[in-house]
């Protein structure tokens, strides 16, 4: 069954689609295409999600921070890409986002290999990616783009699974918004903290701390975006003053809280 989208215009020339049906496989996708090729420029920083960019129209993307040469028709974001800037003269692409614990099962690359820097789609499904392109710029419409990615996505997902205690750390942070330590995930699990955190790490990308202070600064950066005050967003999410989110805002988004929510 297709997604169900709806569709509208994110400014002159711009065009956005967004599923909202089920997702497929805790799947996230949303589709944009600049009509009026005005270019834009776009900004990639720390989220508590794995990103995918499918770039399947015929001007390609350029990055700064990419590793790989195909890089240029899409790239893979993990949490911590680092504050990287990315360009297109004509966006045309399908975005997929997903928890760090799908990520482990739908892309065939080292979680860790999505630390501190962007790849390419080759770095994740070989071969096949070209093909995912080709099939995308072929169909008419965002509800047939939808429905091809969602096949083959399904055809990408392996038997690699996350250990159980580790989904269970990733979803107490997320739960948390980032407000737990090491040892309480230890105990939630029965491992030692040792454990967690290599198994986590070799699972996830980051760290349990790092993982957490993604979450929190996260959830500070939303409540920034609807008009809560710094104060406001600095004691809701568990920073200890106004400093420490402006901290982590320079280091997770490259903005401070002040200019982010004077947008």
């Amino acid at each position: 069954m297709r997604p169900i989208m709806s569709e509208r215009e994110l400014e002159v020339g711009w065009e956005l689609a967004q599923s909202t049906g089920p997702v497929p496989l805790g799947v996230s996708m949303d589709g944009f295409r600049d009509r009026a090729a005005v270019g834009r420029a776009m900004r990639v920083f720390a989220r508590p999600a794995v990103t995918v960019v499918i770039q399947f129209g015929d001007r390609p993307l350029t990055s700064e921070g990419v590793v790989r040469r195909s890089a240029s028709d899409g790239l893979v974001a993990g949490l911590l890409p680092g504050i990287r800037h990315v360009h297109s003269e004509r966006v045309e692409c399908v975005e997929l986002r997903m928890s760090p614990i799908t990520a482990y099962r739908l892309l065939d690359a080292a979680p860790t290999d999505l630390d501190g820097t962007l790849i390419g789609l080759d770095d994740i499904w070989g071969s096949a990616a070209p093909l995912l392109r080709e099939r995308l710029s072929e169909s008419a419409t965002w509800a047939d783009r939808f429905a091809v990615t969602t096949k083959f996505l399904v055809a990408q997902e392996s038997s690699r699974t996350a250990d159980p205690e580790v989904v269970a750390c990733w979803d107490r942070i997320v739960t948390d918004k980032g407000a737990v330590r090491v040892r309480e995930l230890a105990e939630l699990t029965g491992w030692s903290r040792k454990r967690v955190w290599s198994r986590f790490t070799a699972q996830v990308g980051v760290t349990p701390k790092r993982a957490a202070m993604v979450v929190r600064f996260r959830s500070a950066f939303e409540l920034l975006l609807t008009g809560r005050t710094i104060a406001e967003a600095a004691v809701t999410c568990g920073y200890s003053d106004q400093s420490h989110l402006h901290r982590d805002m320079s280091t997770f988004a490259g903005v401070t809280p002040g200019a982010l929510a004077a947008t």
